[in-house]
Parts: structure tokens; C-alpha cells; sequence
């Protein structure tokens, strides 16, 4: 994998897939990434520092995978880069670009007639520059497959965890989650395969003991009453203490944590949806396919075909 640092790179985006990659181990310990930084020129000014990126383009021609960090003040790419990152695409690498980073990719002309996102306060812009792009900027990315793009900031996070479990499965992308103190969903941001995990409650609350409670019958028929119930709380007491302390309700909860434990089901095993579904919690299978749409955006089916294996 390689980072490109243009000069002005953010150091907040060029840092993102950095910590997050070269912290990502498989199960049996194996470091899945090589990450290599590239630069044009032997110093790249980024912000309140400088860097000296120890490779230089050629690196660009060995890389699977391509990160493109937004810069500060973006200039005209130098056609030497755009000509690298042509022909790394035509041999079929990756390409990704976090917040403005979109720019450089757009310059290639690679996103022409595709979707694409970028930070939104920039998103006017790359419309105005390349009206063949179709810019969202409600999204935190978008992944057309070899080439994908997120939002500002914080968005390069929930990208870099989206390729991780392309590429090697939501228990390795959750690990890595984990390890950057990053929930992988994250309110407002639409689904597009972002694994869709638990709002946490903070260590030592009064609900830790309810969360597993919940996470361990989410398969069982479980209303408001019977949660609270449990709880030894009143339903409106619950909901108070559920939405300070994770940000959402009991049952909003258990939906999300019945359709993980859903996805964990559709990648590794044959069980037919009908039968997840009950297996899960959800009494119809119709109301089980139309709340994974929902939350997941696209269908139990669509989601097995892209992540099986």
C-alpha cells in the first residue's frame, strides 16, 4: 500500500491510513499491510511540520492499493503523478482518496461519470471542476470499487476500515476498529457496508451488564417492557439512561445488534435468509430483509455476495 504526501498534505489525513493499516493484524498475528510513503519532492511541507517520504513515485507502480490524503491549499496535480496513478489503474490497483484527496484523483479523470464524495465544504467545488462526477456530500464514502472516496476528517477512518473488511472480513476490520477507539458506524453517515457495531456504554455504567444481557438474547422475542423489566427500571428510566449514555434507545440498540449478528451469519455460513432471520430475532423475514436494507443499505442477499468469504 502506498501513501502519497503531496506538498500541504493534511497531516491528519496522511496519518489515518498510516496508524490504521500498519496497526491491522489477521488472526493468526500476520501483518496484512505494507505501507510505504511517497512524495514527489524530498520535502513535503505538511501544516506545522515537514516530511522527507523515504519513496519516491516508482513506488507507485508496485502498490495494490493507493491512498490519496487531501492537501491544505490543493495546487495543479504535477501531470508526472496523475500519469503514475493512470497507469497504477490501468494494471487494476486501487485507488482511495481521503477528504480533498478526491481532487488529485479527479484530476486523473478515473472518477468521470462516477460517484464520488469529498469533505463538504469542498464538495461545491470538485462539482464546478468536474461536472462529470456525480459528488454526494451527504456520505462518509463511496466505494465503486477500485476506486473510492470519503468525506473530511474522521471520514478516512470509516474508509480505511471499509477496505480492511473488503479485503480480509468484518472480525480483522473489527480488531482494527477497536485499536483506533473508532465505533463502525457512526451516526449520519449513510450505510454502504460499514460494519455496523454497538454505540458502547462507558466502562463501569450501570447498562455494561444490560448490553450483554441484550447481545447475548437478541434472539429472543424482547420488548421495551421486558428489557426494562430486567433492568429493574422503569421503560422511561431505560430510555433516559440509554440515550446519555450510548446515544440511541434500547430497541434501536437491539435492531443493530440483531443485523451484526445477521452479517456475521451471511458471511460464514450456508443458512438460508429466511433462517437467519428467525435465528437473529426477527419474527418475519420480511421485516428482517427491510431492516438490514435499511441500516446496511442493500439486501441480505447482496450483502453475502460482496462479503462471503
Amino acid at each position: 500500500m502506498a501513501v502519497l504526501a503531496l506538498d500541504q498534505v493534511i497531516p491528519f489525513d496522511l496519518a489515518t491510513p498510516i496508524e490504521v493499516f500498519t496497526r491491522t493484524r489477521l488472526p493468526d498475528g500476520r501483518e496484512p499491510y505494507q505501507v510505504l510513503i511517497c512524495g514527489v519532492t524530498p520535502t513535503v511541507h505538511a501544516g506545522a511540520f515537514t516530511l522527507q517520504p523515504p519513496h519516491g513515485l516508482d513506488a507507485l507502480a508496485e502498490a495494490d492499493t493507493i491512498v490519496l490524503p487531501g492537501c491544505a491549499d490543493p495546487a495543479p496535480v504535477p501531470e508526472k503523478v496523475l500519469d503514475a496513478l493512470r497507469q497504477a489503474a490501468a494494471r487494476g490497483a486501487r485507488l482511495a482518496s481521503i477528504c480533498s484527496g478526491a481532487f488529485v484523483l479527479a484530476a486523473t479523470g478515473l472518477l468521470d461519470g462516477l460517484r464520488a464524495t469529498t469533505h463538504w465544504r469542498a464538495a461545491g467545488a470538485l462539482t464546478a471542476l468536474r461536472p462529470a462526477i456525480e459528488v454526494d456530500s451527504g456520505v462518509l464514502y463511496v466505494d465503486n470499487g477500485q476506486f473510492l472516496t470519503s468525506a473530511g476528517a474522521a471520514a478516512g477512518l470509516d474508509l480505511c476500515l471499509h477496505m480492511i473488511r473488503r479485503d480480509h472480513g468484518s472480525a480483522v476490520a473489527a480488531d482494527a476498529a477497536r485499536l483506533s477507539v473508532m465505533p463502525l458506524e457512526r451516526e449520519g453517515g449513510q450505510a454502504q457496508f460499514i460494519v455496523h457495531d454497538q454505540p458502547p456504554a462507558p466502562r463501569g455504567s450501570v447498562l455494561e451488564p444490560l448490553l450483554r444481557w441484550l447481545q447475548d438474547n437478541a434472539a429472543h422475542n424482547l420488548t421495551l417492557a421486558k428489557i426494562a423489566d430486567h433492568a429493574g427500571m422503569s421503560p422511561r428510566t431505560l430510555n433516559r439512561r440509554f440515550r446519555e449514555q450510548t446515544g440511541t434507545t434500547p430497541l434501536q440498540w437491539l435492531h443493530l445488534a440483531r443485523i451484526r449478528q445477521a452479517q456475521h451469519l451471511l458471511e460464514t455460513t450456508d443458512h438460508a435468509i429466511d433462517r437467519i432471520a428467525g435465528e437473529v430475532g426477527f419474527g418475519s423475514p420480511t421485516a428482517f430483509r427491510d431492516r438490514f436494507r435499511r441500516v446496511v443499505g442493500t439486501s441480505p442477499r447482496g450483502y453475502r455476495a460482496a462479503f462471503r468469504g
